[in-house]
């Protein structure tokens, strides 16, 4: 192992492993609790086989990655895979709140916050702390508005095509996009700011030997 790699090698903070640990067992309870309970979770009629199926790949989709190409050359990437991980761990708890029903704009605030901390992680993962803020959000806004308009299609087909609320649902899915793509900026920005101020700077490890093979490059 070259010296470079032994650089790209962090700890990661207890607390954030913790925390991750946590979303993914709460995750898989309590879409478990839901598919044995009828009623349980206020998940009924809102898509819950596809969520069921497509957030426990989602949670589980860097741990298998890095377990399969990252190990021998990188630290696992705790950061981004909390956020992945805690975005469809809100979605379903705030259901199981019911806070979707009963509190009027927690939709909105959803699909803001979540389609942010899915950029931020897309962000971490594939891009250096070097790269330009301009860099950074065209990315977030390529990512964003991407996982945006999926997000609308697979709950269109999920369950809102017969649902009442399709009725609304072009408003609707207009607002959310908007959102969506305000998320993933800010997430963008908010990544970058950080970077700047010299934190996270172990999130995407695997990207520090062919930037300083880059530079060397330049350099030479």
């Amino acid at each position: 192992m070259t010296s470079v790699a032994v650089a790209t090698r962090y700890p990661a903070p207890p607390v954030l492993r913790s925390a991750t640990i946590a979303a993914k067992i709460g995750l898989f309870l309590l879409l478990g609790l839901a598919l044995l309970v009828p009623g349980f979770g206020n998940l009924d009629g809102k898509g819950l086989v596809p969520r069921a199926v497509g957030y426990p790949v989602a949670a589980l989709a860097i741990p298998y990655i890095w377990f399969t190409w990252w190990r021998q050359r990188a630290s696992f990437p705790w950061t981004a895979d909390f956020l992945i991980t805690f975005a469809c761990f809100s979605d379903v708890f705030g259901n199981f709140l019911n806070l979707y029903d009963s509190v009027e704009s927690f939709d909105n605030l959803m699909h803001l916050v979540n389609t942010g901390l899915l950029t931020a992680a897309v962000i971490l993962l594939t891009m250096h702390r070097s790269s330009t803020l301009g860099a950074v959000v065209e990315r977030s806004l390529a990512f964003g508005v991407s996982a945006a308009l999926v997000w609308e299609i697979a709950e269109y087909f999920a369950f809102l095509r017969w649902s009442p609320e399709r009725l609304g649902a072009y408003a609707d899915t207009l607002s959310d996009m908007s959102l969506g793509a305000v998320g993933s900026v800010l997430a963008g920005v908010v990544v970058h700011r950080m970077w700047s101020r010299g934190r996270l700077t172990d999130v995407a490890p695997q990207l520090e030997l062919a930037h300083q093979q880059r530079t060397g490059r330049s350099a030479a």
